[in-house]
């Protein structure tokens, strides 16, 4: 197994001018080349890493194609495996007061996700972070692993935070980039108890400044942000989904994921965007227990520039508030209402 992953961390430095590239750097690029050799190299063998990042790579010519090639060949071919993200959350939440014996189970639990990595091309985020690490390697690109707390509907909302997700930076062109293949390469449907594999560009070198709404690692320089949240902010922030992504959308206001309101009291929504929002569908969708319902507001702008969506609050209670644009979730919030 050490012959198949090379698992010692290279220290690597990050210097100021790199700590403001994303995506949209590469936009003179095209990808269809590097995903086109991604595709034709499906559930290929991953026993040898240098056989496939040759394959990969060598008829590319610049590395950014080479690592959009490695990516996107990771993401498509590698499935979540629900059974130990299961059985790797509920570890991680029962022992993270006790440091000691969760550093035990996991030199114990890492052995089973390579093996079940190598074996069926399935695992949990860790694996996705050193395959891409890597084959990264192997083509002459930096890239490391990152630790940290990944931000869900069902983790990491409120309270001290559990460290539950990996994901990678990648050194191109002199600057460091963040990416996300687990989340890249679909999702867990927690209900049906499975992966759902789509492929989702939002997590592959997106803007840091919207990667931090649902990714903090553990040392907070490597969000690669002058001025970083603090965990606590990050833990208590609106819930973004990746659809806030690809709308390239920030919440404003209200700036934490609960808020307390009046009863008849309307509610101003606040968001920035560097998109065109005037030909975007908005929705408001309130639930309470058993009940939802859902209004579509004007969206207005601010003297600031923020796009704006009011709503009054007309009943006490709590209400799960979500924010869509053209009927895909983008925000959650979880609204009080009080007398």
């Amino acid at each position: 197994m050490a012959n198949v992953f090379r698992v010692a961390l290279l220290g690597f430095s990050l210097l100021q001018s790199s700590l403001y590239a994303q995506v949209s750097d590469f936009s003179n690029y095209s990808f269809i080349k590097a995903d086109s050799i991604a595709e034709l190299y499906p559930n290929h063998s991953i026993a040898n890493l240098n056989i496939l990042s040759f394959k990969l790579t060598n008829t590319l010519n610049s590395n950014i194609e080479k690592f959009r090639a490695i990516y996107k060949w990771v993401s498509n071919n590698i499935e979540n495996d629900y059974s130990l993200y299961i059985k790797n959350k509920r570890m991680r939440e029962k022992l993270i007061n006790k440091p000691t014996e969760l550093a035990d189970w996991n030199r114990q639990f890492h052995p089973k996700v390579f093996s079940k990595l190598l074996k069926d091309h399935s695992t949990v985020c860790t694996g996705y972070a050193y395959l891409i690490k890597e084959l990264c390697y192997y083509a002459d690109i930096k890239s490391e692993i990152i630790n940290g707390y990944g931000r869900t509907s069902k983790a990491n909302i409120g309270g001290i935070g559990i460290p539950n997700h990996s994901w990678n930076s990648v050194e191109l062109n002199n600057k460091w980039y963040l990416c996300d293949a687990t989340w890249s390469s679909g999702s867990i449907n927690t209900e049906a108890y499975s992966f759902i594999k789509q492929f989702n560009e939002a997590y592959f070198l997106p803007d840091p400044t919207f990667f931090v709404q649902n990714h903090y690692p553990l040392d907070s320089s490597l969000l690669f942000l002058e001025n970083p949240p603090t965990l606590d902010e990050f833990l208590n922030a609106p819930l973004a989904y990746k659809d806030a992504f690809n709308y390239a959308i920030t919440p404003v206001l209200p700036s934490t994921f609960e808020t307390v309101v009046k009863k008849g009291q309307s509610l101003t929504f606040k968001f920035k965007t560097k998109k065109e929002l005037s030909n975007t569908v908005a929705k408001i969708e309130l639930r309470q227990s058993n009940s939802s319902n859902s209004s579509s507001p004007k969206i207005y702008v601010d003297n600031l520039g923020n796009y704006c969506m009011d709503q009054q609050f007309k009943s006490k209670g709590a209400f799960d508030v979500h924010i869509l644009f053209d009927n895909n979730y983008a925000f959650s919030y979880l609204i009080h209402v009080v007398k």
